[in-house]
Formats: C-alpha cells, sequence, structure tokens
C-alpha cells in the first residue's frame, strides 16, 4: 500500500510541475509574442485583448482576464470535473502572476512591415503547446480550453476544434473595435490576417499534441481471438472489441481480425502491449469520424 502511495504522491507531483510549467510557457507566449503582435486571441481572452488595445492598456488586459477566467473556471468546476478546474486554476494563477512580473522584452519588431509574422508564428506555436501540456496533466489555461473541454466531451470532437468556433465570435467584435479605433479598414483586414493565422497555428498545434477526442480504429489479426480480446478489457476495462472471420488471399488460411474503437491517447499504451505479448502479430489503425456520442471516454480529470 505504501508503495501505491508513493508512486500516486510522486505522479501528482509531476503533473503540477508540469502544469504550473504550462502556466509559465503560456505567459511567456502572451506577453512577448501573441499581445505585442496585436492580434485578437480567441474566446474572452480575445474580449480582453481588444479592449486593452483599444484603450492603450496592458493593465485592462489583465484585470479582464481575471474576471473572465473566474466565471469560466467556476463553470469548469461544476461541468466538466472539480479537479479539472482546480488545476486550471493553478495555471490561470501562474499565468496571472508571470504577465505582471515577467520583466520586458522585445525579441523582435510587431510592426507589419517588419517581423510580426514570427511574432504571430512562434506565439502560437508556444501558446499551443501550453495548452496540450495543461491538457495532458489533466488541466487547461483556461477560458475557451475550459469550453472546448466540456463540448470535447459531448460531441467528441478535438478540443481545439472550439477554439476557432470561439474565436469567430472574438475575433469579430476586435475588428470592430479595430476600425472604429483607426478609422482605417485596411488595418483592421492586416488584423484579421495575421490573426487567422494565429489561430491555425495554436490549435493545429493543440490537436496534434493532444489527442483524447480523437478516435481511431484498431484492426488485429491473429489466430488466438480470445487472448487479444482479453489483452485489450484488461488493459482497457472500460473498452469491448468485436470478431470478425477472414481469409488469406493467397494461404486461404482463416484468421480472425478482431476490432475495437479507442482513442489516439489509449493507441500507444495498448499497442505496446500487444507487441511485447503477441509480436508476431499483424495490426493496422485509421482514424474515425461520426462516432456515436454515446460512445464513452474518461472525463478529464
Amino acid at each position: 500500500m505504501k508503495k501505491i502511495k508513493m508512486k500516486s504522491g510522486w505522479n501528482i507531483t509531476i503533473d503540477l510541475s508540469l502544469i504550473i510549467f504550462a502556466g509559465i510557457l503560456y505567459a511567456f507566449a502572451l506577453k512577448y509574442f501573441i499581445l505585442p503582435s496585436k492580434i485578437i486571441l480567441t474566446g474572452t481572452e480575445g474580449i480582453a485583448s481588444s479592449l486593452s488595445y483599444f484603450y492603450d492598456s496592458e493593465r485592462l488586459f489583465l484585470y479582464l482576464y481575471i474576471s473572465f477566467q473566474f466565471l469560466i473556471l467556476t463553470f469548469g468546476f461544476f461541468k466538466v470535473s472539480k479537479q479539472f478546474a482546480v488545476r486550471s486554476f493553478i495555471t490561470v494563477l501562474i499565468v496571472v502572476l508571470f504577465l505582471r512580473f515577467l520583466p520586458e522584452f522585445q525579441f523582435a519588431q510587431p510592426e507589419s512591415q517588419n517581423e510580426r509574422i514570427i511574432l504571430v508564428i512562434f506565439g502560437g506555436l508556444l501558446a499551443g503547446v501550453a495548452k496540450a501540456l495543461a491538457f495532458k496533466h489533466r488541466g487547461s489555461t483556461g477560458d475557451e480550453d475550459v469550453i472546448g473541454a466540456y463540448f470535447a466531451m459531448k460531441l467528441l470532437k478535438p478540443v481545439g476544434f472550439v477554439s476557432v468556433i470561439a474565436a469567430i465570435i472574438s475575433t469579430t467584435f476586435g475588428i470592430v473595435l479595430d476600425v472604429i479605433k483607426t478609422d482605417t479598414f485596411e488595418v483592421a483586414i492586416n488584423t484579421l490576417m495575421y490573426t487567422s493565422i494565429y489561430i491555425f497555428i495554436a490549435a493545429e498545434t493543440l490537436n496534434n499534441l493532444y489527442k483524447k477526442f480523437q478516435i481511431t480504429l484498431l484492426t488485429i489479426m491473429t489466430d488466438d481471438p480470445e487472448k487479444i480480446g482479453e489483452l485489450i478489457k484488461r488493459t482497457l476495462d472500460y473498452r469491448t472489441y468485436t470478431g470478425q472471420t477472414a481469409s488469406g488471399g493467397h494461404s486461404k488460411i482463416e484468421y480472425q481480425m478482431i476490432k475495437t474503437i479507442i482513442t489516439r491517447e489509449e493507441l500507444p499504451e495498448l499497442l505496446r502491449i500487444i507487441d511485447s505479448v503477441y509480436p508476431e502479430c499483424f495490426y493496422y489503425y485509421h482514424d474515425v469520424e461520426g462516432t456515436s456520442r454515446k460512445y464513452f471516454i474518461r472525463p478529464i480529470g
């Protein structure tokens, strides 16, 4: 029993350490790359950033960011999970502290004719990595990620999918403010182009690194279907499988095809165990779409 507790405690320490690191990374991305490039963030962060650009006030972003995150994390506490909300709160707290106290540096010129694209691309990559890191350790960077976690479980869609939806609202709001402030339609369209690049890069990075809600069909060819089936159920006790008889095109020998639908997050562990126990069996897998919403995925946290 003691060993189990020590292992559990060690895992929690690792999780919290990486949650904190995700917050630091996201704050770094915001302060040095995203906010200096004057692009519009997604969700309530986009509303906060747009208003801070409009009034030329960095502190306004921080105040609005804190207020919005409090409301969204309350939603996450009741609708996603308590652990997820607490870990997200830790990440958001780290973001706020580091935004407030990180020293001022300028790594590139934010003007569009200079190095704005570099800020946007690198900021999107860092933000996507930070979000994925927080999600992998049962937390989030707050804002639309909390809403994304909720709808990902309901709709079985990648969490980055919701970011794109949230971006439509915040970007529209930001573009309208940009037009009012500058009275120049061309500047607003320029901001829209750079914002679109950021949203795409951040969402794609998140979806490629965090695959909990991406579903795949694994097919295993074997002459011992019962043992393969038991292996699947032991490894993933909430999953099942179906069997199908097939025959070889050349040999005409009959064998069984065992099929199971699992998430891309579960796939590496199951393949590792299959390879270690039955190295001679042949398998393949591919992503699937349109899975029934009754399909079970363990909640985040």
